[in-house]
């Protein structure tokens, strides 16, 4: 038998993942990528939006240890923070805030480029993963079978290519080139806008504090404007604001603070106000929902899409990295299972809109509720609820809130382990009735040891 080689387009995130997914079952994996990758947790160009927070829900966690042994044991040895959901979070949701319930599941918090050094270490270091320096321009092969890929001019001849290049991927335009039809896309804008600072975490809260959320109403009918707290490395905390189109958050210093303090609750401005800032505001606008239907009639072999490429969510979800975790591992078992015989990319990639079609329905879904939110959807019939449908979620949404039976189950979705049918569970059914609740709470629940590191920390006068 010939030796097998893959082709992974981008070495970001997503693309070291695929990496590790197809070593030990490809001879020869080749990731390449037009830009230097930093030797440390260092930022790259092609991920600019690596300046804002990032979390790694329990699922995605999972799945990189999966993939690569140690990866969330690596990460928190390097400083990043393992907290448990829901009880080391304090999150004001569109119902009001919710109880701090034991945790049943985690998030890994740290920056993004811990994260992407940590993977990208691992996986390069496997057997037979390299790294090829280029730029992308093409596919290679027949609107049938895709043979490798053309780079820098230079055809590279592959048994399977797999596009990580995120947002910016041409994969609709290079498919058409080969005469393939090009996949259908839906797009679902909010116009959101992100305002970030990195501050250093006031005295004694350098461990141990919470990730700290003050969402929007996306049912006001006004644009949202959000903002969250994640501890990171080094005792940092990383602050950034949110606002969907009409709401954009400002960059000066000044504006920064003043939005904050105007959100639905003050606590996150002032948290604000016992740190000390790092760096001054940094915007970014790449935020859109943005999915392709690939894997369909006429899909060719030998080719899988992955991460961003396929699809990308609004970052304030904080399931886009996991959600490319996960992916790759169904690339890895459709490969555990199949080999490189045909049909693997068509097994592959409908396995993974498997994967993706829970966290994009969640976004998607409360994101369409926005003033001035542009879509172009497939099915939009499937973003607009039964009056129905509606009072339902409303009642789990704020029962969830109060109800450890019914927050677990949610917990599960959120953290990217379990799609909507956890919700549907003979023990989360029984307890929809509200039996066992709590009440609502009426303040935000941030402990007196917590309260305590912060008010010792506000200048006085």
């Amino acid at each position: 038998m010939n030796p097998t080689h893959a082709v992974v387009l981008g070495g970001g995130l997503a693309g070291t993942l695929a990496a590790a997914a197809l070593a030990g079952r490809t001879d020869r994996v080749t990731v390449v990528e037009r830009d230097a990758l930093p030797d440390g947790p260092r930022p790259r160009r092609g991920v600019p939006q690596a300046q804002h927070l990032h979390v790694l829900m329990s699922g995605g966690a999972r799945a990189m240890d999966e993939l690569l042994p140690g990866t969330t044991d690596r990460l928190r040895a390097r400083g990043a923070h393992r907290l448990g959901v829901p009880e080391d979070v304090v999150t004001l949701s569109a119902d009001g805030w919710q109880h701090r319930f034991p945790a049943t599941e985690f998030m890994i918090t740290c920056t993004r480029d811990l994260t992407d050094w940590t993977v990208r270490e691992a996986a390069l270091a496997l057997p037979g993963v390299t790294v090829r320096a280029g730029e992308v321009d093409g596919l290679a092969g027949t609107a049938g079978r895709v043979t490798g890929v053309v780079v820098d001019g230079e055809v590279v001849p592959a048994d399977l290519v797999v596009d990580c290049t995120g947002r910016a991927s041409r994969l609709g335009h290079w498919l058409t080139a080969l005469g393939a039809p090009e996949p259908a896309e839906e797009v679902v804008d909010s116009g959101l806008a992100y305002s970030t600072r990195v501050f250093a975490a006031p005295r004694g809260a350098e461990t141990g504090f919470p990730v700290v959320n003050v969402f929007a109403d996306y049912r006001s009918g006004q644009p949202g404007r959000s903002a969250s707290l994640v501890p990171v490395e080094d005792g940092r905390w990383i602050i950034s604001l949110t606002g969907t189109r009409g709401a954009t958050p400002p960059v000066d210093e000044a504006g920064f603070a003043e939005y904050a303090a105007s959100l639905r609750d003050p606590v996150i401005a002032r948290l604000m106000g016992a740190a000390e800032p790092l760096t001054a505001p940094r915007a970014s606008r790449s935020a859109a929902n943005r999915r392709l239907h690939c894997g369909g009639e006429g899909w060719p072999e030998g080719l899988v899409a992955l991460g961003d490429s396929v699809v990308a969510f609004n970052p304030v979800y904080g399931t886009g990295m996991s959600s490319a975790a996960r992916s790759a591992v169904a690339l890895s078992r459709a490969l555990r299972g199949h080999g490189h015989a045909p049909g693997l990319a068509a097994r592959a990639q409908r396995a993974i809109a498997e994967v993706v079609e829970t966290p994009w329905t969640a976004a998607t879904t409360q994101d369409v509720r926005y003033p001035d939110c542009r879509t172009t959807l497939v099915d939009r019939a499937a973003l607009v609820p039964t009056a129905e449908a509606e009072n339902i979620s409303r009642w789990v949404g704020a029962l969830a809130l109060r109800h450890p039976v019914v927050n677990a189950a949610m917990t599960e979705v959120i953290t990217v382990n379990s799609t909507f049918a956890a919700l549907q569970r003979p023990e989360v059914v029984a307890a929809m009735t509200g039996a066992g609740a709590r009440p609502a709470l009426r303040e935000v629940p941030l402990r007196d040891d917590e309260w305590r590191v912060v008010r010792g920390a506000l200048p006085t006068g």
